[in-house]
């Protein structure tokens, strides 16, 4: 391990750190990272929700948003907003507990100025009148976006039930109810919590860019230096978050999405002070155990649960709710106490025989492992991250703190283990016909909390565990070490390195990121995947049946860091295999036999299918604009299909179904592969042999599957209502190109990036039409295409298609009225998110893969497409947006649902309107790929 300025960091991170306290108390920390293609800034503040006032819940959240729009240096509401987007970047804030976190990143050319903006947030922000009055409907649009989210619903119950003297219990995200009344004194009230709760000490800084770090040092100084110390010591209450009162309940929640969740919490003290042991990681690691024998296997074996996570729950200054949540079948309903009683055996089990140095071990050294290998993250992601545990940690361990275990302290472990009881536990079940009797504030939702029986709670005391019950043995996937291997790849880019009838393996070696690591694509088209609504629910119960059946074969590996996914997609399906690659081809080669077995039992195939039912049903709860952006691709992708389409076919699939169309799926196959990481060039085309043989065994060679995609030409507007059930409207209007060039997508990208800011600022800031509005560049099936997309609680459809060709109608004045100097600044901070630096091992795969997957054979697309972005000027662009999008009459498919509370509003009906999604999708022109 390196150290700079008593930062700990991995031997592979290339990157410089230096930790240093200004004058005024405000702790920074600053990283030189010369490989980083942006410059980032966080402020973590010392700040939530836990210091709202009494009289206003929502506050700190609400404080969050203000800060945003304009301080005395920078007045213009949106001007930072719109600074960050010009030159390439991004930015956001999030307000927690007890931290509200802020963080940009940029081009580093302007770093410095927007350092000068962002450290005005901290000095002397305006709280503009007029904006207070704006941004609290901005809160309550933020509030009816979740109302319907069983995560919020929860959670509201959770802060009802807890110690009410414990400012856990506070509503965190405010509303126009909390934060209603005169406009002056809400004004003064911020002015007043701004100055009594902000102040550098509770402040900690982190920059990240590609400059020298004393050049850094001085922006830290220049910018930071003058934010006020009023020397503030943080008072919490120091009453505990479950008095007795509150432990041995069992609370009743009824959800919307149909789900069936058993959580057993335990109340435990805070947890900082154990992260250089991390005793709880330890016992999560065994209690959360999917191998042969374990609580989940056991459980899983006889019916009861379908899925088991230990180490979550809230935690915070003097308090850590430890919970064990299990997702529960129809079964294990009835029989959730048998479940909680198997819980507690295995507990005991651990008590008595896990706390084995050995264990501990095999958990340290992945970390170990994960530390010294540590991949890279993006400059904005690393500098949120470590503002953060900069809150947490000493200064040596700000980087290392997540990854230290420096040895089992076996009292210390059992001193925690002997909290997890029946006596201080507290029991949720959520599901959807339990009995109620009250709701929740703000969310609705029906719950009812009521104390354990003492009989239940003594047979759980005494619990033992089950029969064939036992801890994970020795994992022989761990490695004590392992090493990149330097032999430098021979070729810049990927090359095909094994190739026959129905098959091709393309591989690169790795010879930048110098990790002992893999990435391993393999693409299985065929014809049989999802040419019906049928097909395609069988194939996606294929892969849900088949990852259900993988889970316990292949846990050890996971564990170990060996991970994999099986995803379907158009043509058929992906297999993505990663991690340290001395055991990727073992654990490959279980993959594939497992795989072909097919072995599904009637009552797995009865549990996935509910399992999978619920969750396409579910879909029907999901927000509305999700709900959007699913049937947007259903609309255009021709083997695309609505979720409950999907599902209304399954209910009646058999087993023997699912058997006769995963025979006929590998009847015909085609294989495309990609090899990238630390492989060697004669591996890969051993891979690509023994593959090849494979399929040989069970398949005949097949042409690549078509992906077709409704072609828009000459429709002009075309309309699609779907019905949601939630209180708001929702709209999305997508442009679609016929030529899948680079000159295309040039220029809808560049329209994008050009509109993304203004069109926020004018529809979420100024006309307050809702919190989800923005713009996005949306390539589908190879072909360049944009979205404008609004959730809003105060206008129907009609109104947010007029404000939508309102702003494209006046936008080429915008854009004219740009600067020569601002125009190339707005062209060059897209070319350098486009052409953004790969951060780690995974991004390139990635990159390399979809490459693959939109036939960029040669790999550069992206330079094709910055020399299209630098030959565009502002003229062009006005001539393409008018041609394109300025007429009423372009071709366009708007997506729109109708919320509740609009139904009696004029109707949106200006354009041809899809009745029969199957009949316009076999009847529109198709574009291939």
């Amino acid at each position: 391990m390196s150290t700079c300025q008593s930062v700990i960091s991995s031997p592979n991170d290339h990157r410089s750190y230096r930790h240093l306290t200004l004058t005024n108390g405000l702790r920074v920390l600053l990283v030189q990272d010369m490989h980083s293609a942006q410059a980032a800034a966080s402020m973590a503040v010392n700040v939530g929700h836990f210091d709202d006032p009494q009289s206003r819940p929502g506050m700190a959240h609400f404080l969050e948003h203000m800060l945003f729009l304009g301080t005395a240096k920078f007045p213009e509401a949106g001007g930072y907003h719109s600074f960050i987007n010009q030159h390439g970047g991004s930015n956001n804030a999030w307000t927690g507990t007890e931290h509200t976190n802020f963080f940009f990143a940029i081009d580093p050319l302007v770093f410095a100025e927007a350092l000068d903006r962002f450290s005005q947030f901290f000095i002397a922000p305006l709280f503009n009148q007029e904006l207070v009055e704006r941004e609290r409907h901005a809160i309550e649009s933020e509030f009816s976006l979740k109302q319907k989210d069983d995560i919020r619903r929860i959670y509201q119950v959770l802060k009802e039930t807890v110690n009410p003297g414990h400012p856990f219990c506070k509503f965190s995200v405010g509303n126009l109810q909390t934060l209603g009344g005169d406009e002056q004194q809400l004004r003064e009230e911020l002015l007043t919590f701004y100055n009594s709760h902000y102040s550098a000490n509770l402040m900690t800084l982190c920059l990240v860019a590609p400059m020298a770090i004393d050049e850094l040092e001085q922006y830290a100084r220049r910018y930071f230096s003058s934010i006020k110390n009023h020397n503030l010591q943080k008072t919490y209450p120091e009453l505990p978050l479950f008095a007795s009162e509150q432990l041995q309940k069992q609370i009743h929640i009824v959800p919307l999405k149909e789900q069936k969740r058993l959580t057993l919490s335990f109340a435990l003290p805070a947890i900082d002070r154990f992260y250089r042991s991390k005793p709880l990681t330890f016992i999560s690691h065994l209690l959360g155990s999917e191998s042969h024998g374990s609580l989940f296997s056991k459980l899983k074996e006889a019916g009861l649960i379908n899925g088991l996570s230990a180490g979550g729950g809230i935690n915070g200054y003097n308090f850590k709710e430890y919970s064990i949540s299990i997702q529960l079948t129809d079964k294990g309903l009835n029989q959730t106490d048998r479940v909680v009683a198997a819980c507690f055996g295995y507990i005991k089990l651990i008590a008595d025989t896990g706390l084995e140095d050995w264990r501990y071990q095999e958990r340290a050294n992945l970390l170990k492992l994960a530390f010294r290998y540590q991949e890279q993250i993006k400059a904005l992601d690393l500098a949120s991250h470590l503002s953060i545990n900069m809150q947490h940690y000493q200064v040596e361990d700000i980087v290392y703190g997540d990854y230290r275990m420096d040895g089992l302290d076996v009292a210390e472990a059992r001193a925690l283990m002997s909290l997890m009881t029946p006596d201080n536990m507290r029991l949720q079940l959520v599901a959807q016909d339990l009995d109620t009797e009250q709701q929740a504030a703000w969310y609705h939702t029906p719950y009812q909390i009521k104390a354990i029986e003492d009989a239940r709670l003594a047979l759980w005391r005494c619990a033992k565990a089950e029969t064939g019950m036992e801890l994970p043995r020795p994992n022989p996937f761990i490695v004590e070490d392992a090493i990149a291997r330097s032999e430098p790849s021979r070729h810049p880019e990927p090359v095909i390195v094994a190739e026959g009838a129905g098959y091709r393996i393309w591989h690169k070696k790795d010879d930048e990121f110098n990790v002992p690591k893999g990435h391993l694509y393999l693409s299985l088209d065929s014809d049989q995947a999802s040419p019906t609504p049928r097909h395609a629910a069988l194939t996606r119960l294929y892969v849900e049946m088949l990852l259900d059946h993988l889970t316990e074969h292949t846990y050890q590996a996971e564990v170990a860091g060996l991970s994999y996914n099986i995803y379907p997609h158009q043509g058929g399906l992906t297999l993505h295999l990663t991690g340290f690659t001395g055991n990727q081809e073992t654990l490959l080669a279980l993959l594939i036999n497992k795989a072909r077995e097919r072995s599904f039992t009637q009552e797995r195939f009865n549990l996935i299918k509910r399992q999978l039912l619920r969750s396409w049903y579910n879909h029907a709860q999901a927000k509305p604009i999700s709900q959007l952006f699913t049937s947007l691709t259903v609309t255009l992708q021709k083997r695309s299909y609505e979720p409950l389409r999907m599902a209304e076919l399954l209910e009646d699939i058999t087993l023997d179904d699912l058997h006769d169309h995963v025979s006929a799926f590998y009847e015909k196959i085609y294989l495309e592969g990609l090899v990238y990481g630390d492989w060697l060039e004669q591996e890969a085309q051993s891979l690509g042999k023994r593959l090849s043989h494979i399929l040989s065994l069970v398949s005949k060679p097949s042409r690549e599957s078509a992906r077709e995609l409704v072609n828009l030409q000459g429709k002009g507007t075309v309309l699609r209502e779907l019905n949601i059930a939630h209180p708001d409207s929702a709209i999305i209007v997508y442009y679609q190109s016929v030529f899948a060039t680079p000159e295309k997508m040039a220029l809808f990208s560049l329209l994008n990036h050009t509109m993304s800011s203004t069109f926020f600022h004018e529809l979420r800031t100024q006309r307050q039409l809702g919190y989800m509005v923005g713009t996005g560049y949306l390539p589908l099936n190879r072909h360049p295409g944009m979205i404008f997309y609004v959730q809003s609680p105060t206008a129907g459809p009609l109104q947010l298609l007029e404000a939508i060709d309102e702003f494209i109608a006046d936008f080429n004045y915008a854009v004219m009225q740009i600067t020569n100097e601002q125009w190339e600044s707005t062209k060059q901070g897209l070319i350098n998110q486009v052409m953004e630096h790969d951060a780690n091992l995974k991004t390139r795969s990635q990159r390399y893969w979809v490459s693959i997957g939109n036939k960029d054979y040669h790999f550069n697309q992206r330079e094709l497409v910055v020399a299209e972005i630098k030959r565009q000027t502002r003229a062009g662009l006005i001539k393409f947006m008018m041609d394109k999008m300025r007429t009423k009459h372009s071709d366009r498919l708007v997506l729109f649902s109708t919320g509740e509370q609009h139904r009696h509003l004029e109707r949106l009906e200006a354009g041809s309107l899809i009745t029969d999604l199957r009949a316009f999708k076999q009847q529109a022109e198709q574009f291939n790929l």
